[in-house]
């Protein structure tokens, strides 16, 4: 729901019952990812995507009778099932598709949902879609406190645990209880969506390079902010689509906010100059950072190296340093460099080989691929390859 909250918001205000269809489980090529949503106003306006334009008439049709009975629906779309090809699911996923009436009554807390999301803070919604209770029931959980009931005291309270570790995590996915919170019993379905802050990506370097990586950081959904120390050069007009700019040297700064960076973080140096890329590299490369990248050529890259040994980095940090940075996919221009850029990260996330898909053989969406670090919340690496 990260994606279209604007007009998740706009619909909430206008207090009229709206539909929500959400991705609660895949299995296989499924097109999106668990959390993915699409909303269906009461005139039939819809925004959102839960499939990638495979399902969606369905999930519209199914909606539409949410709205209409007030009751919540759950639906399994799947190569097996005899109506496959007629609802467009051919790539050979399984869809779980979750469909609630929402309004102010049903929902009372959604708004502050949404403002903890706009505002980076995280909290969780927490949804009962199977099993002996009471389905479409609703808890709101944040770091501190939690609103609304699931069911029985020793439920909820196992909700609310389970769930603030999946928050911290930035998981979204499927709990298994009892009917009393056994957490050994499977009869009760808990979709839990955790609305984690978007992860970092931290580009050093005010270079027109920049300016195209921030743009692709932010579709990819990370908050970006790109730091140099030369304030001609660093500016909110240059890089219109970061959240931040700094002004100042950048080891400083990345010494200033070390103790934020998580497994999440992405840290591209776009500097190739010594004098930047040598001190903040030297304290990146102990962060927790999932992905650290340096331009610049080999000749760059091998003096780079020698400066950092010089510097007393060891080399089990160095193996860490993703220099050049990049995939080999013959990038000239900044936007160019950019998807070359992305494309590592993506890489590195999900351990994927780089190789032209018509390559390889087997899945394209590997069931067992772990991802180095933990994914920003909501599908923001879902492909719509089939």
């Amino acid at each position: 729901m990260r994606d279209i909250r604007g007009s998740v918001a706009e619909l909430y205000a206008a207090g009229e019952t709206f539909a929500l269809a959400t991705v609660i489980d895949t299995q296989h090529s499924s097109p999106r990812g668990a959390g993915a949503a699409m909303a269906v106003s009461a005139s039939g306006e819809v925004v959102g995507s839960v499939s990638g334009g495979c399902v969606e008439g369905a999930v519209y049709e199914l909606a539409q009778e949410v709205i209409r009975t007030g009751r919540p629906a759950r639906e399994r779309y799947g190569i097996s099932d005899d109506d496959a090809f007629a609802v467009g699911l051919t790539c050979g996923g399984v869809l779980h598709i979750f469909v609630e009436p929402v309004d102010p009554l049903r929902h009372p807390h959604l708004g502050e949902v949404l403002a903890a999301v706009e505002a980076h803070r995280p909290v969780a919604v927490a949804t009962v879609v199977g099993g002996p209770g009471e389905v479409g029931a609703r808890r709101v959980v944040w770091p501190d406190r939690a609103e609304g009931r699931l069911g029985p005291d020793r439920l909820n309270d196992a909700v609310d645990d389970d769930v603030r570790g999946m928050l911290a995590q930035g998981r979204t996915g499927i709990l298994r209880y009892g009917a009393q919170g056994q957490r050994r019993g499977d009869d009760l379905e808990v979709f839990v969506q955790s609305f984690a802050p978007a992860p970092r990506m931290l580009v050093f370097g005010a270079i027109d390079f920049a300016a195209a990586v921030a743009r692709m950081g932010g579709y990819l959904g990370y908050r970006v902010t790109v730091c140099d120390a030369r304030p001609v050069f660093a500016t909110a007009k240059r890089f219109p689509d970061a959240d931040e700019v700094v002004v100042r040297w950048p080891h400083v700064y990345l010494g200033e906010i070390e103790d934020e960076i998580d497994e999440r973080t992405v840290i591209c140096v776009l500097t190739h100059d010594p004098k930047f890329d040598v001190p903040v590299l030297r304290l990146a490369l102990r962060t927790r950072a999932g992905y650290i990248g340096a331009m610049g050529s080999r000749r760059t890259h091998d003096d780079r190296l020698e400066r950092l040994r010089e510097a007393g980095v060891p080399e089990e940090q160095l193996a860490r340093l993703r220099s050049p940075i990049g995939l080999d996919i013959g990038a000239r221009t900044p936007e160019e460099t950019a998807v070359s850029i992305a494309a590592e990260i993506v890489q590195n996330r999900w351990g994927g080989s780089g190789l032209p898909l018509h390559a390889t053989h087997g899945r394209i969406h590997s069931e067992s691929a772990v991802p180095q670090g933990l994914l920003p919340a909501g599908p923001v690496f879902g492909s719509t390859g089939r």
